[in-house]
């Protein structure tokens, strides 16, 4: 396409593009008890690949061109290509990591120090250390808003959320929540939920106040939570059950039978509810229309997927 000008060549690029099939879109499941990534292609319910992987992992971020896992027995940070599952990168933690999240705007990870009450800021491309933040005692899950204005810290053992500027890393707040809150997500329209394993229920917090605007009862032990369709949908881990929460209401609308012990969950792009089950080893897929689950895959032993573990690209 030489002899065409730029215009032309990006026209043409275009339609060749648009003549290719889209990729299906694809589930990473860290199986922490069997050391291993699994990769789902969420089409077929297929699982495509399952990739060793040392030290337990079970804390997951997912990106455009990079999958982020944390290892926590291994105190090991790993980046992955997203087809092969090769390791391009890794970093060493002393301490507890935990949770992760990626902010892919800016190029950072951020992963929740069990142990010593900190997240660390790395770069995304080599995982070098760029910068320490301040929680409170063993810091959990971790989330990134949508628009990529905050980042958010659950602190299990001192009951709040710590919440910080993702361009500047300056502390916005520390915000009291129920007891032992473990994990946490932006909702599409701002507001951020938590789960309190503790109490048994969300802590819904608007970000712009810095304060908790509802609380919610969910099942015993929420472990994960993502949207759909209007709708909160909570993994309760000793409950083996999904709470769904209307988001207009802030009220419990169904409560679903699931495998045993329900843990990581995510939702696609064309909105099914994607959850792991840690006991019985298999991944279930929920209609939010229906509130049926209409599949279920086996996987690893162990399966945790602790934190943003879809991808669509």
């Amino acid at each position: 396409m030489r002899w065409l000008n730029a215009s032309a060549r990006h026209s043409v690029l275009a339609l060749i593009l648009a003549a290719l099939p889209a990729q299906a879109e694809r589930a990473y499941i860290t199986c922490q008890n069997g050391n291993a990534l699994s990769l789902f292609d969420l089409d077929t319910g297929q699982e495509t690949a399952r990739w060793s992987l040392p030290g337990q992992p079970a804390g997951i971020a997912v990106g455009t061109d990079a999958v982020f896992t944390v290892a926590p027995e291994g105190k090991v940070v790993r980046r992955h290509t997203p087809i092969t599952g090769e390791i391009t990168a890794e970093a060493h933690l002393d301490g507890g990591p935990t949770g992760i999240a990626l902010d892919e705007r800016r190029g950072r990870v951020f992963v929740s120090d069990w142990y010593n009450a900190l997240v660390w800021v790395l770069d995304a491309a080599d995982l070098s250390v760029l910068r320490i933040l301040e929680t409170g005692a063993a810091p959990a899950g971790l989330a990134v808003s949508d628009d990529g204005r905050l980042i958010a810290s659950a602190d299990r053992d001192v009951n709040q959320v710590s919440l910080f500027d993702a361009e500047t890393l300056a502390l916005i707040a520390r915000i009291s929540v129920g007891i032992r809150p473990y994990g946490l997500r932006f909702a599409p329209d701002g507001r951020l939920f938590v789960g309190n394993v503790g109490t048994n229920d969300l802590s819904v917090i608007d970000p712009e106040t810095a304060h908790v605007i509802a609380t919610v009862p969910v099942g015993e032990r929420p472990y994960g939570v993502t949207f759909a369709k209007g709708r909160a949908f909570v993994t309760n881990q000793y409950a083996n059950t999904l709470s769904v929460i209307d988001l207009a209401t802030l009220t419990p609308v169904a409560t679903i039978e699931t495998n045993e012990y329900p843990e990581g969950i995510d939702t696609t792009a064309d909105g099914r509810v994607i959850f792991t089950n840690w006991f019985d080893n298999t991944v279930q897929v929920l209609d939010p229309d229906t509130l049926e689950i209409t599949d279920s895959y086996d996987t690893a032993d162990g399966p945790r997927a602790f934190g943003r573990f879809i991808a669509d690209h």
